[in-house]
């Protein structure tokens, strides 16, 4: 019953130009004039810009978020949620390039991209994306492909077989994040035209309301939520915390794809959200339990960059200020919401911080992306004219409420097909004694 009052919430919620190859002359030039000729378009500093973003947007998975997922847990699971951050790494890379780039980025339907490019089989060096190398752009995009279904590890630390980690992880990016990144980054897309630079919506609300289902189908820890278990290494918690941080940059100005203007403006509005909604998290701790806690400030700056992803190329300072202010506060009361109203186990609160904070700013950039508030403008309509905050904010709503439902009636098969395969849950001897030796046979530290 309470998994099916889960659902309805859910469900409410819910509510190089060509031609110049054709041209006959070009069998007379040389190997190097035809790579050249391909590259006409390439842009040396936006690639330089997009080469470094990817190598940012990994570091935030590797260590950062592993780190800062580390760091939360008891000291028996802590290289258990490293392997699994690693692991989700690996596979994530070794199906993007045998398929899910294909499916996200190829021409397709309205849903799914084709499959003429398995294997990466129609990308050569010369091969363009805009400004920059395709080979490039396959890599950023790879990153993010690595990230999401890493944050969701965040729902079910200390109790998930490693087994039913891979199995669900490979089954949700190709059922859930490939799919939905078709949908609104790739043209032709059933939600292109949504504003979601960075992916409050592709990244965000699809990890977040995955990791929700997971950790209530999955079950709550011994003790929840009375005994709450707390963190083992907050230093561990803000090394990572950092590292998320400046590899943001990465994720939310590499996804202009060029180093200009834009790429300035986005950097701008993520730090400052990132900062405000840290404040802001540290000050509401303070006021209610007297001591302003290092995990609760590094949480509040998590929630601050995840709200301002999907914003973050249409606002400006002002806006960021405002989103970093609602993240802070928002988010702070939603982890209790989560946990002791809806009494779901979400152990490190991936709904509460990436869900609602990639949902809010999702919804919030058709005000804040507004000239009221210094914004830098909103979508233009099939009129050529720019579209008002309501026209907006209702093809936010569509594009928000329609991955959410997308996402959970997914998850909810990929979690049955788990259950049959390989099992989801460790046994409770094994959580008892910790994940790292029950499933990995190794222990984090050693004191003899």
């Amino acid at each position: 019953m309470k998994k099916l009052s889960l659902l309805l919430l859910i469900s409410f919620l819910a509510a190089a130009p060509l031609s110049l190859f054709a041209n006959e002359d070009l069998v007379t030039l040389s190997t190097q004039e035809v790579v050249a000729a391909a590259a006409e378009g390439l842009s040396s500093g936006d690639t330089a810009w997009m080469l470094t973003a990817t190598v940012l947007v990994l570091f935030m998975t590797l260590p950062g978020l592993a780190l800062f997922y580390g760091g939360l847990v008891r000291s028996q699971n802590v290289l258990s949620v490293l392997m699994h951050c690693f692991a989700i790494a690996c596979l994530a890379s070794l199906l993007w390039f045998v398929g899910l780039y294909s499916i996200a980025f190829s021409e397709g339907n309205s849903f799914f991209g084709g499959l003429q490019n398995l294997g990466l089989s129609a990308v050569t060096v010369d091969s363009m994306s805009g400004t920059i190398p395709e080979t490039v752009f396959i890599m950023f995009q790879m990153t993010f492909a690595i990230i999401t279904p890493a944050l969701i590890v965040g729902a079910f630390v200390e109790r998930m077989k490693f087994s039913a980690v891979l199995l669900f992880t490979a089954l949700w990016l190709v059922l859930v994040y490939a799919p939905v990144t078709h949908m609104v980054w790739c043209e032709g897309g059933y939600l292109y035209g949504v504003l979601d630079l960075a992916g409050g919506i592709v990244v965000h609300a699809t990890a977040g309301i995955s990791a929700l289902l997971l950790a209530k189908f999955l079950g709550s820890r011994d003790g929840f939520p009375e005994k709450l278990h707390v963190p083992h290494n907050p230093g561990m918690v803000m090394i990572g915390a950092s590292m998320l941080w400046v590899g943001w940059f990465g994720f939310n100005a590499g996804s202009q794809l060029a180093a200009g203007e834009s790429a300035g403006m986005t950097m701008l509005v993520t730090h400052i959200s990132a900062a405000v909604a840290s404040l802001t998290w540290m000050t509401i701790e303070w006021l209610k339990t007297g001591k302003p806690g290092l995990v609760g400030i590094v949480t509040g700056m998590v929630a601050g960059l995840a709200t301002i992803t999907p914003a973050s190329g249409n606002v400006g300072p002002l806006g960021a200020l405002c989103l970093g202010f609602l993240a802070g506060f928002v988010c702070y009361f939603m982890c209790g919401i989560v946990k002791k109203s809806l009494r779901v186990d979400d152990t490190l609160d991936v709904f509460a911080v990436h869900g609602v904070g990639g949902i809010m700013g999702t919804l919030l950039v058709a005000v804040l992306g507004t000239a009221t508030f210094g914004g830098l403008g909103l979508g233009t309509a099939a009129s050529g004219l720019e579209n008002t905050t309501v026209q907006q904010l209702m093809i936010q709503l569509k594009a928000v409420g329609f991955v959410v439902a997308w996402s959970a009636i997914f998850t909810v098969v990929i979690i049955y097909i788990c259950k049959l395969i390989t099992g989801l849950r460790a046994s409770p001897e094994a959580e008892t004694a910790g994940l790292d030796q029950t499933e990995h046979g190794e222990r984090a530290y050693h004191f003899e």
